[in-house]
């Protein structure tokens, strides 16, 4: 799919992009085209198509994956992603986007790294990351481990395909325990299952980062029609253990509100292996108009 993506930027340059709209489409809405461009680009560019938006802006969760691609092209190693905390400013509309990222710190074992994600010479988002290796200490057994419901007993995102974002035509999933958006049905909780349509082999950290904000505001549950627009205004993400050990497609996903009042919602969320063991938290900050 890199060939393809590559393929179709020299046709653009030579002035022959009208007679590839389907290259167009399939490079610009492939998530491992699109961060391979980042990944490989001198200027630190790529592009997206609207298949990705949600309302006016980018999904949250790929406009993150930019900021995190952009970081890790600074570390000449890879040491594992531990934190992410992300400011959403304002939307990032699909077409071009740059990423400028900079090393904050660099010690012997972690490295602090901050991007912004720019489109139209607008800042749309910033971010700060810790890059940690992994170091002899103390290791503690997790309390936490899931006992998720099947994915056959769930209820596929696809039977409710005409209120959910478009974007989640990338994703295969379901619910299974609440949560579902303008159901009119509020529990104060979420779950579901989730995996990527594409393999993102090359990009383990980001296909976590992608997945841990596809769940929406779980107060838009209590509504019983759209539209009721909705937005987070902060994220954050600590992997419990390094993206790149987990080896796995479908992620469980369970999300609760712990607060919602005065047009804001707080959530936390806990992200999950095929296994049950826990791989990343989750928490974030979210304004509705309802």
């Amino acid at each position: 799919m890199r060939k393809d993506a590559e393929e179709y930027h020299r046709k653009c340059l030579l002035g022959n992009a009208s007679s590839e709209a389907i290259t167009l489409e399939m490079a610009d809405s492939n998530l491992e085209n699109i961060l391979a461009r980042l990944e490989q680009s001198d200027t630190n560019t790529t592009h997206f198509s609207e298949n990705w938006t949600q309302g006016r802006s980018a999904f949250g969760g790929i406009s993150a994956a930019f900021a995190v691609t952009g970081m890790r092209k600074l570390l000449d190693s890879t040491p594992p992603l531990r934190s992410l905390m992300v400011s959403f400013i304002a939307p990032l509309p699909a077409g071009q986007v740059r990423v400028d990222s900079k090393i904050q710190r660099q010690g012997k074992n972690v490295t602090q790294c901050s991007a912004e994600v720019i489109a139209d010479s607008v800042v749309c988002l910033q971010a700060m990351a810790v890059f940690g290796n992994p170091r002899e200490a103390f290791r503690a057994p997790s309390l936490i481990k899931a006992d998720p419901i099947p994915r056959e007993k769930g209820i596929p995102f696809s039977t409710h395909e005409n209120s959910l974002p478009r974007f989640l035509q990338y994703f295969e999933g379901c619910w299974v325990g609440g949560g579902i958006p303008f159901s009119g049905d509020y529990k104060p909780y979420l779950k579901m299952w989730v995996r990527h349509k594409s393999k993102l082999t090359d990009f383990p950290t980001e296909k976590i980062v992608t997945l841990a904000d596809i769940p929406p505001p779980v107060v838009l549950s209590h509504f019983e029609k759209p539209p009721v627009p909705a937005s987070s205004l902060s994220w954050s993400l600590e992997f419990v253990v390094p993206p790149e050990s987990i080896d796995c497609e479908w992620f469980y996903l369970e999300f609760e509100v712990e607060a919602a009042a005065d047009g804001y919602t707080q959530q936390s969320g806990k992200i999950f292996d095929e296994s049950g063991r826990l791989c990343a938290l989750t928490r974030q900050c979210m304004a509705y108009f309802g």
